[in-house]
């Protein structure tokens, strides 16, 4: 007991010169006798209160003293030393003073442990809630930190309520049930019905939560009629449990607690299960989906938006314009992680739309072809690609079934059979294989490559296997936002039959190319077969006095810093062979699946380019063997050639193309001899009209490439250029100062400004916007925004942005807020300042912004 009683008092000294201690009870005299405390002088009243009085405050003012009186406490009136006492501590020894002790809380704080024994009979809860004790705590403050110690949260309402939620959202109630047996149910729902206006006959978190969705849902999607249907309910007495309105805290923490990473899971399930209780699914099949764009409360939200664009798309009753930006607006939703497939899938079906029907799909020349095809009808090929590829990542092909189809038809019918009988047209009547003005693959190596071996300069050619010209133009983009490289796109032409062996034999340095008198489909460069790494790289070794070589992707990839440095030290021209698309797209069992091989097959070139330049080549060119067409449903029996190849010898067979000798003339074959490709020799090739493909046993037939339509002729040619500057930026934001800068409501509405269209180099600006008071209290709801507009018309890039203010905006009337836009520390968590503007907050009287 003794050193309970030394371990209690040595505290209170800690934070008063003089303890009080009366010995009520009359049963502790020994222990005071027996007590040591360094530095503490003990003293005993016995009808010696004036002496002590004078000695303590007078004669020794610094000194510290335990008064030590056997009995009760004398009545204030009779008590000579009421002063003192009340000036500096007292020491009791009932469980209550001992706890007081314990935690350093003075009697005044006797209240708040008396009123709740349950809670502190646990060591395991009085520890906690003494860390979070401060010198400056009330009562009021302590019970919250007691709230926050049962819920195990920090000590904020918001986090005490988000921690309760979890537990409710787990269907567990060990946490709400420990608030109750410690009495502090009753200080709870206090605080909920001062934090968020929360007031109920029959109190719960239950209760709350569902309130707080339906509040919150009906003040966005109806808040005339809620407002209406409020008042009415207050008449009728209603018997629902609530009795009031929530505030606009309450608003402002459901945003918090959907955007928390750490509380998404329960949000999502109480979310969900409160859906189902307000009949939300039911009340979405009767509104527009224009009117919740906003809404992220509800899963179902995204599903009836979803649907509703799926259809209006598909009847082509929403333009593709405001499909851009409604998607662009959903990306800031809880569940866009979820839908994002959907709706990325949703966005270029509708630019496919609108580009076809903008498209002028006619040529004057084969040359015209090639360039309006590398102008503007690429696009038509990527976006259709773009659409296939999240249609399958999405994996809701049953939802997206109709406009699938829809996209189908016009891709196969209106576009790429369209194009190509155009382009056959002129193929029918040229006399050999070319287009005037368009490089030629076959003289790749002596238009782009022998130009920087001249200049005695290194360069580095990336050969990916189909990277198509629409692939190309994506990867263009994809490097021009890396910082300090530039690149630029042209067009070529490749060999005819556009398949493998030959595009790569002609994008080696050559004088004759010959398509071997064999059945194996072998190129001849200059008589030497090109099949192969060690056979190309010999080729190479021999045109630059074996300072040139080939080199896989992935042996690239595989080599350390030094051994890549040595490899760029030791060659001027270095060849990398990259095979992901082609290699997916050949194989029937996987041809499906080719969208998704150019996803990666881009992220693998950007790695591969990194890889080169970071060994110090600064010159880079990227290009292909061929390119391909690609139609992601079974194809049509009208699809395929009405005739197959005959002659007196067929060499080799592919599903666009034959290689023989004597070949028949059919109607539906178009036939060319190698001197009319370009190539030596006698073997003649034979090429299915337009897209039309031969039947090959064995074979997929979605996946195509060796005829002469645009999307497999017409290669991508980038040259890339490593700068030593940094040419990157990011968009300016501005906030619009509008008419007024008096705060006069509950909401403040602000008009954010993007200064310039994104573009390559031009990069998106993510900010995180909120209202502040001078001291950099949050007094809003916050806004994590992304400006990412690309349009060139000003108007277009105006983002508008409503706060909805806190009961702490009350604090500061008449006086001003800030307005901030943050921007985030990158690698961090941290966020610093981007731009501000103040504003006077004056309102007429204070406000509980109810809904």
């Amino acid at each position: 007991m003794n050193d309970r009683i030394a371990q209690a008092l040595t505290k209170l000294f800690e934070r008063h010169r003089i303890v009080f201690w009366y010995d009520t009870k009359q049963e502790l005299r020994d222990d005071f006798e027996t007590l040591q405390l360094t530095g503490i002088e003990k003293v005993e009243l016995k009808n010696n209160e004036f002496g002590v009085k004078h000695r303590i405050l007078r004669e020794q003012p610094k000194q510290k003293f335990l008064i030590y009186s056997e009995g009760i406490q004398p009545p204030d009136m009779e008590n000579w030393l009421l002063d003192v006492q009340l000036a500096y501590g007292e020491f009791r020894t009932d469980q209550t003073a001992i706890w007081l002790s314990e935690l350093g809380l003075g009697i005044e704080f006797t209240d708040v442990v008396q009123g709740h024994p349950e809670f502190y009979q646990s060591g395991k809860r009085r520890e906690p809630l003494k860390r979070l004790l401060k010198r400056d705590d009330t009562p009021g403050m302590i019970r919250l930190k007691m709230l926050a110690v049962c819920a195990g949260s920090d000590a904020r309402m918001d986090a005490v309520v988000e921690n309760l939620l979890a537990e409710l959202a787990d269907g567990r109630d060990e946490k709400i049930k420990l608030i109750g047996r410690c009495a502090l149910d009753g200080f709870l729902w206090e605080q909920m019905k001062r934090a968020y206006g929360y007031e109920s006959s029959m109190p719960g978190m239950k209760d709350f939560v569902i309130q707080l969705f339906k509040e919150c849902y009906y003040r966005e999607v109806d808040s005339d009629k809620w407002i209406g249907n409020s008042k009415e309910k207050r008449k009728t007495n209603d018997s629902s449990p609530t009795t009031n309105h929530l505030s606009n805290d309450a608003l402002v923490f459901l945003k918090r607690w959907k955007d928390s990473r750490r509380f998404e899971r329960s949000f999502e399930t109480l979310s969900g299960q409160c859906a189902e209780h307000l009949g939300i699914e039911q009340d979405l099949a009767k509104r527009d989906f224009r009117d919740l764009i906003a809404l992220d409360y509800f899963r179902l939200i995204d599903q009836k938006i979803i649907n509703d664009l799926v259809r209006g798309v598909a009847s082509r009753t929403v333009s593709s314009g405001d499909v851009m930006l409604w998607v662009r607006q959903r990306r800031q939703s809880h569940w866009y992680r979820e839908f994002r497939n959907l709706y990325e899938a949703i966005d270029y079906a509708a630019m496919f739309i609108h580009a076809l029907e903008e498209a002028r799909l006619s040529m004057d020349t084969l040359t015209d072809g090639v360039q309006k095809y590398s102008r503007f009808w690429f696009r038509l090929d990527q976006l259709y690609r773009k659409f296939i590829h999240y249609v399958r990542c999405s994996g809701q092909s049953s939802l997206m079934n109709d406009l699938t189809e829809q996209i189908e038809n016009l891709y196969s019918n209106n576009y790429l059979l369209k194009v190509n009988d155009c382009w056959q047209s002129f193929l029918d009547s040229a006399p050999k294989w070319g287009a005037m003005a368009i490089p030629t693959q076959k003289d790749f190596f002596d238009h782009w490559v022998r130009p920087f071996m001249r200049k005695d300069n290194k360069v580095c050619v990336i050969i990916s296997d189909a990277l198509r010209y629409e692939i190309g133009d994506e990867l263009l983009s994809l490097i021009r936002q890396e910082d300090r490289y530039e690149a630029k796109l042209e067009p070529g032409l490749s060999m005819l039959p556009s398949y493998t062996q030959l595009g790569m034999a002609a994008l080696l340095p050559n004088k004759k190319l010959a398509l071997a008198d064999n059945e194996t489909g072998t190129v001849l460069v200059d008589g030497q077969s090109s099949q192969g790494t060690a056979n190309r790289s010999k080729i190479l070794g021999q045109a630059v006095s074996q300072r040139a070589t080939a080199i896989k992707a992935e042996e690239l990839m595989a080599l350390n810093k030094d051994d890549s440095r040595a490899l760029v030290r030791d060659y001027n021209v270095i060849y990398v062979y990259q095979n992901r698309i082609d290699a997916t797209g050949d194989k029937r069992e996987s041809e499906e699946r080719v969208f998704e091989a150019v996803e990666e097959t881009l992220q693998e070139l950007i790695r591969i380019i990194k890889k080169l330049t970071g060994a110090n080549v600064n010159n880079l060119l990227v290009t292909s063997d061929h390119g391909f067409i690609y139609q992601n449903r079974a194809i049509d029996e009208s699809d395929f050639s009405g005739g197959d190849a005959e002659g007196d010898q067929i060499l080799f067979r592919d599903r666009r193309f034959v290689l023989g000798k004597g070949l028949r003339e059919v109607a539906s074959l178009l036939k060319f001899q190698s001197s009319e490709l370009g190539l030596s020799g006698d073997v003649e090739v034979q090429i299915p009209k337009s897209i039309n493909r031969l039947r090959l046993k064995g074979s997929g037939s979605r996946y195509v490439h060796g005829g002469a339509s645009l999307q497999e002729v017409v290669i991508p040619i980038i040259h890339i250029n490593k700068k030593r500057q940094s040419d990157i930026s990011m968009v300016e934001v501005d906030i619009l100062r509008g008419s007024s800068t008096v705060i006069t409501s509950g909401q403040l509405a602000v008009a954010l400004y993007q200064a310039q269209p994104v573009t390559d180099k031009v990069q998106p600006r993510n900010l995180r916007a909120g209202v502040y008071t001078q001291a950099g209290d949050l007094i809003s709801d916050c806004h994590d925004l992304t400006f990412d507009l690309t349009s060139d018309n000003p108007r277009d890039r105006e983002l508008k942005v409503r706060f909805v203010l806190t009961r702490k905006a009350d604090e500061v009337n008449g006086q001003e807020v800030i307005l901030r836009l943050d921007e985030k520390l990158t690698g961090t968590s941290h966020y610093k300042e981007y731009k501000s503007l103040r504003y006077l907050m004056r309102r007429s009287f204070t406000s509980d912004f109810d809904f």
